[in-house]
């Protein structure tokens, strides 16, 4: 499953995000054909934030650390680690057409993978996130500091931009679950219980939902 962090930044921390990027030196902004795949490298353009700089590791540490605190990336991501961090910009002309993220990242697996808005929609126009799910192609347009987060197996691409700029962070998420089906059933079984607890308090079915949530999780932690 996917799910959307709706905010994952207040305005005034992506505002801090944005004004740093932007006075970063020109030279700073590397091709992203450095970090794709030999077989995604044929339909990648756009620019990277260099990752050996200062200002990426400052950067990075910042969302990742917003991204840990999320309670719905807890419930519902599971995550080991959160890794390979990359801040994206993308000029008229340039996009990442059709493919799937690499199975390993420098940082670990890729299980889930995310993308947060930095510009608002209205700073360009195009650089859509197309998410190819079970039920259909999803067109993904976010508002500055909100997220999404999707299986790294879906097949997406990020249309070309036709004016303006698009900014983003994405990076990946190991999950201490490996697989989707097994998280999507934890996270409605969590759900389940803390609605149930909201309701009633702690009782006897309360109990073992809770006890099939803690087995299921040490079962298929790994």
């Amino acid at each position: 499953m996917h799910f959307l962090l709706e905010p994952l930044l207040s305005p005034p921390v992506v505002g801090g995000l944005l004004r740093r990027l932007r006075q970063a030196p020109e030279e700073a902004w590397r091709s992203g054909v450095e970090t794709a795949g030999w077989h995604a490298r044929t339909v990648k353009t756009n620019r990277q934030l260099d990752p050996t700089t200062a200002l990426h590791g400052a950067l990075a540490r910042e969302v990742v650390e917003a991204m840990e605190a999320h309670p719905l990336v807890r419930a519902a991501a599971f995550p080991r680690r959160i890794h390979g961090l990359l801040f994206s910009r993308m000029g008229p002309g340039e996009g990442y057409g059709r493919h799937v993220d690499n199975a390993w990242m420098a940082g670990g697996r890729a299980d889930l993978s995310f993308t947060l808005a930095l510009t608002d929609p209205e700073a360009c126009e195009g650089g859509d996130l197309l998410l190819e799910t079970p039920g259909g192609e999803e067109r993904i347009r976010l508002p500055s500091g909100h997220g999404i987060v999707y299986p790294s197996t879906r097949l997406h691409q990020v249309e070309p931009v036709s004016r303006g700029e698009r900014l983003v962070a994405v990076g990946w998420i190991e999950s201490r679950i490996r697989h989707g089906e097994q998280r999507e059933l934890l996270f409605e079984l969590d759900a389940a219980r803390r609605a149930l607890f909201a309701q009633d308090g702690k009782g006897e079915v309360f109990d073992l939902i809770s006890r099939s949530y803690s087995n299921l999780l040490r079962w298929w932690d790994g």
